[in-house]
């Protein structure tokens, strides 16, 4: 189906298609200087000591566990109202994923009370998510895994810029993992980066990368070596100089971008304000954030009503989504997980509307008056 107000929309111009002829001219196309060179402004940026690209954000989850030595026998805390992949890495290196309760309908990243509440004498990492570019309550997170000796991993991928507390998400905990899937702020197709405060870890995660070889392809066919050796079993998780191109111009537009998509944010909140039937999660928030998404919540009518709901608005030529299907729900995970009520409750009512730079103040009165018109309806 074709709409006329899209859930999301590419921000690509000449730009990425120059970046891409210009690289291929330049006759390397897999990793190599432009992923260096990616890495090295993407850190600045952020102000992360180091940062690494992979080939996507699932591995750079799964990269972060394996630098870290989670392994079998572990338990890592991880949030349901997520994508599946958050949870998925914990099961590739072995450990056990413990699923923790998001803060509230207001609120929708993970509660520290349900984190401290399920620490065990088996848990080894918490994966916090920041749903949406919001952070989460870092400051009693991290006071938390100091306290009992957990290790912090960031899923950061919908949060590239996002502040808190003058500090980026995803340079809080020990790692960070960012996507740069075809619809997230940064859009490279598939591809992901990963940063580190710590160097050791950085270098750990480096060369589990690449096949846990000692020099890459760029360097050899340089002339920098000839030789190398395999100290590690790695892995194949290299991004290519092609998507470090459209990365490279992606990050340039990031900052403006983002500047725009908060006042998108700031229309919708507007005119959705006193909307009994609706609930705007982390309405009135002040710091800067990324806005990957914006959602609202019925307030009532579960998951049925909702779905109504949306396929009303679809009929309008107004496309929508869902920000996630309960991860413990899932016919893998559904015996390793209790009732998670707000979670549940957010994963029955929430409703994705367009969010994009490009959208207009007029489009966005005509999505919350067409919502307002469907919502009331039977």
């Amino acid at each position: 189906m074709s709409y006329r107000i899209p859930l999301f929309d590419l921000n690509y111009g000449p730009e990425e298609v120059q970046a891409l002829a210009d690289t291929i001219r330049d006759n390397w196309i897999s990793m190599g200087p432009r992923c260096e060179a990616f890495e090295r402004e993407f850190a600045a940026l952020l102000d992360a000591p180091y940062a690494l690209t992979v080939d996507n954000c699932t591995n750079a989850l799964f990269l972060a566990l394996r630098a870290l030595g989670v392994g079998a026998g572990d338990e890592v805390l991880v949030p349901s109202l997520t994508f599946v992949a958050t949870v998925n890495a914990v099961r590739y290196v072995g450990a056990e994923p413990v699923f923790c309760d998001i803060a509230g309908p207001d609120n929708l990243c993970l509660s520290p009370d349900e984190i401290e509440a399920k620490i065990t004498s088996r848990t080894k990492a918490v994966i916090v998510m920041h749903y949406g570019g919001f952070p989460c309550d870092m400051r009693r997170i991290m006071a938390v895994a100091a306290k009992r000796g957990l290790r912090v991993v960031e899923d950061a991928c919908h949060g590239p810029l996002s502040v808190w507390e003058g500090r980026r998400i995803g340079t809080i905990g020990d790692i960070g993992c960012f996507s740069f899937f075809s619809n997230k702020n940064i859009s490279t197709g598939e591809g992901g980066m990963m940063t580190f405060r710590d160097q050791a870890l950085f270098e750990r995660a480096k060369l589990l990368r690449s096949h846990g070889m000692t020099t890459t392809s760029y360097q050899r066919a340089g002339g920098h070596s000839t030789q190398y050796d395999v100290i590690d079993l790695g892995y194949n998780f290299r991004m290519d100089d092609l998507r470090a191109a459209l990365g490279r111009v992606q990050l340039q537009r990031l900052p403006k971008d983002l500047e725009q998509r908060a006042r998108v944010r700031g229309w919708y909140e507007s005119r959705l304000e006193g909307l009994p039937e609706i609930t705007v999660p982390f309405a009135g928030h002040n710091g800067f954030v990324s806005n990957y998404i914006f959602v609202v919540a019925l307030k009532e009518g579960g998951a049925g009503r909702r779905d109504r709901v949306r396929e009303r608005l679809h009929a309008q030529g107004i496309q929508t989504s869902v920000h996630y299907p309960c991860a413990h729900r899932f016919s893998l995970y559904r015996e390793r997980a209790g009732h998670l009520p707000w979670s549940e409750f957010a994963s029955d009512h929430l409703i994705t509307l367009p969010m994009y730079s490009k959208l207009t103040e007029e489009q966005v009165c005509e999505i919350v008056d067409t919502l307002k018109q469907v919502v009331v309806e039977p």
